[in-house]
């Protein structure tokens, strides 16, 4: 079978498409690579007609119900492999973090040792290097104790395994307000004077930085809010999760489904405008807090209340609007009858990110007490059945003639409401 052939892969040893090292060409990533290619492979040839055994050929529903079954554990062995690469890309993200902090302080020093030429070294340059290295040497410690969970990126990365969006901005103004803190901690070791020494206390007091100290508030209480607000909306089924193999940039500006998320996008993209805007200033006056303008900062409130608003009114619970028997060309109009097709039609039966083959196959349709598993429909480049509106499944033999309860279940575990319909003998 496809199954077994991927899982065996055309090579053998050791290193079969299972293995998780990441210094060979048989890797976790590989052998996702391999599993993906062998599903898409075989969900076209069952969309093109082929590969069906002849003992099912002559029966739609049973050819279809085998297709589905073939996939589905396809489908499970590509989720397998998915996870697992996932896995082992989180273990190398720590190097990556590192590498990429440890840039960032090189080019602070390029960058100093570049505008110094001419006006000459000072303590200010002193310490804003001490305190790049200082926040450096945390992040790269916080990277090997979380080296099997993205290193530095760990606490952004939220409990559906995509990157936070509200996470990464608090993070954002978290590290620009300590290493502000630090360049002040720097100089007032570094001066000589009373007065200098003075001056530089002064420049921690509120009246200076109330915009960015307003600002920090805020975004820190929202990364908390958000998570709050997200995890009792899905407790409360008003919001459908589905956990993603591994976090992935474009996860800041996209919802889960990948597409472009205008909350998400406004909200990053002003913070991070305004977080450049501070860094300037503190590298202009490294001896008190960013001085952000109150009007910069009641920009970056709104964005934030805009932020939280997209989140309340993102998601709702999948519906049931309409039942009907499914009906081809040159079928009579007739009542519903066990082993008759039928289509629910309703919205949001999809969760957004579940898109994947592994995922639709969780689906399930509860008639009456019988739970019917969702058939994969496959067509060229995708699936006919399941769609986000539309659900067609076959009522079972083993449901009694009469009123009958219909409910669908998603991926997400996420009910509808009930809706009856008649069955016929």
């Amino acid at each position: 079978m496809a199954v077994q052939e991927a899982r065996q892969g055309p090579d053998t040893g050791a290193h079969a498409g299972g293995c998780t090292c990441g210094d060979c060409p048989h890797g976790a990533r590989e052998g996702h690579r391999r599993a993906v290619a062998a599903f898409l492979s075989r969900r076209d040839e069952f969309a093109a007609g082929q590969g069906l055994p002849a003992a099912v050929a002559h029966s739609v529903s049973a050819s279809r119900q085998w297709v589905s079954e073939e996939l589905a554990q396809s489908a499970e062995l590509v989720a397998e492999r998915g996870r697992a690469e996932g896995l082992a890309w989180l273990a190398r993200l720590w190097l990556r973090t590192t590498y990429t902090v440890w840039a960032a302080v090189l080019a602070l020093l390029l960058t100093q040792c570049l505008t110094a030429v001419g006006a000459g070294w000072s303590d200010a340059r002193t310490a804003g290097l001490l305190a790049a290295l200082t926040v450096a040497g945390a992040l790269t410690a916080a990277s090997w104790f979380h080296r099997t969970r993205g290193g530095a990126l760990a606490p952004v990365i939220g409990e559906d395994n995509r990157l936070s969006t509200s996470r990464a901005v608090a993070a954002a103004w978290v590290l620009l307000v300590a290493y502000a803190v630090l360049v002040l901690a720097g100089r007032l070791a570094a001066a000589s004077g009373p007065r200098e020494r003075d001056a530089l206390i002064s420049g921690l007091a509120l009246a200076r930085g109330a915009g960015v100290v307003t600002v920090l508030a805020v975004v820190c209480g929202i990364a908390v809010l958000v998570r709050r607000v997200v995890g009792l909306r899905v407790l409360g089924q008003r919001l459908q999760k589905v956990r993603a193999h591994r976090p992935r940039a474009a996860d800041l500006l996209t919802d889960d489904s990948g597409r472009g998320a205008f909350a998400d996008i406004q909200y990053v993209v002003i913070s991070a405008v305004a977080v450049v805007f501070a860094a300037v200033r503190l590298a202009r006056r490294p001896d008190q807090l960013p001085d952000l303008p109150w009007g910069l900062a009641v920009v970056v409130l709104v964005s934030a209340a805009t932020y939280v608003a997209g989140k309340y009114a993102e998601g709702g619970r999948p519906v049931i609007l309409s039942i009907v028997r499914s009906r081809e060309a040159g079928d009579l109009d007739a009542p519903i009858r066990t082993g008759d097709d039928i289509e629910i039609r309703g919205a949001g039966f999809v969760p957004p990110g579940a898109q994947t083959a592994d995922r639709l196959s969780r689906m399930v349709v509860r008639v009456g007490t019988v739970h019917v598993h969702v058939p994969l429909v496959p067509v060229t480049g995708g699936f006919s059945n399941p769609a986000d509106a539309l659900l067609t499944v076959p009522v079972p033999a083993d449901v009694e003639p009469g009123r009958v309860e219909v409910q669908v279940v998603t991926a997400a575990g996420v009910e509808t409401n009930r809706y009856t319909i008649d069955v016929t003998d």
